[in-house]
């Protein structure tokens, strides 16, 4: 109970690796609040939480790409939980794309997944930094991904930068918040197959393609969400009070191997 009477915000929570999230900080004895666009898949979560870790879990239907409900969002739970002492970014995806050429990327295409994986990003960032500088701590956790410190297995430009950009902005936001007691750190997963999106991005690879993968994982298997979700509790409890700035890759070794 590494957490016990601590708020943490989870976004992206509706199915994978946000979920398993969510149930592992509830285990730690968190009070979890999961946001996502899915409102269906969201209350699965709650349930999952509710019967897996039998802890307390809110849900809230949001869109990260929109500033102003996540500012409305971040001061509700402040007024309710009185703390925000958690924060994990994990929203992210595709966007249904896949193995498309450079010169058949549309500006919209490029500008959606930035908008989910990055700007969601700082959006929570931004409303929930001046409530932990105010508690004098707190601990973000960004979710980046292999393809953010390399490239993407399934050929998606956009994803691939905006996942190192979010690198980038663990880095800078540590060293802004660091004065502040808040510690900000950063989670690179191999590829997992949690979701539907990962289901069509593993199916697009082929057979030949998925062995491919396969062998280049040192501990030759593909992760699980709760694994990945575990690396997450780390960062953000006191076991890693002196550890700020950093990405690990949660991969199996895959990038280790290269």
């Amino acid at each position: 109970m590494r957490l016990q009477g601590r708020a943490a915000i989870v976004t992206g929570a509706a199915h994978g690796i946000g979920r398993a999230i969510c149930v592992e900080l509830a285990r730690e004895g968190a009070s979890v609040w999961a946001c996502d666009v899915l409102a269906r898949e969201l209350e699965e979560t709650r349930r999952t939480v509710e019967a897996v870790a039998a802890g307390a879990c809110r849900v809230a239907e949001l869109d990260v790409r929109d500033p102003e409900a996540v500012t409305a969002l971040v001061a509700r739970i402040e007024a309710t939980a009185g703390r925000i002492d958690a924060l994990v970014n994990s929203a992210g995806g595709v966007a249904g794309q896949t193995m498309r050429p450079i010169e058949q990327v549309t500006d919209d295409d490029w500008q959606v997944i930035f908008a989910i994986n990055l700007n969601g990003a700082f959006h929570f960032t931004r409303a929930a930094a001046p409530i932990m500088k105010r508690a004098g701590r707190g601990a973000i956790v960004n979710i980046s991904s292999g393809a953010g410190r390399s490239y993407s297995l399934t050929g998606i430009q956009a994803y691939a930068s905006a996942k190192a950009g979010l690198i980038g902005f663990t880095r800078q936001t540590a060293r802004e918040l660091g004065a502040h007691g808040i510690r900000v750190n950063c989670v690179a997963p191999g590829f997992v197959r949690s979701n539907p999106a990962s289901e069509r991005q593993w199916e697009a690879m082929g057979a030949a393609g998925q062995r491919r993968l396969l062998d280049s994982i040192a501990l030759g298997r593909l992760g699980r969400p709760e694994e990945i979700a575990r690396a997450v509790i780390f960062f953000l409890s006191d076991d890693a009070a002196y550890v700020t700035g950093q990405t690990i890759s949660v991969d199996g070794g895959h990038w280790m191997l290269g």
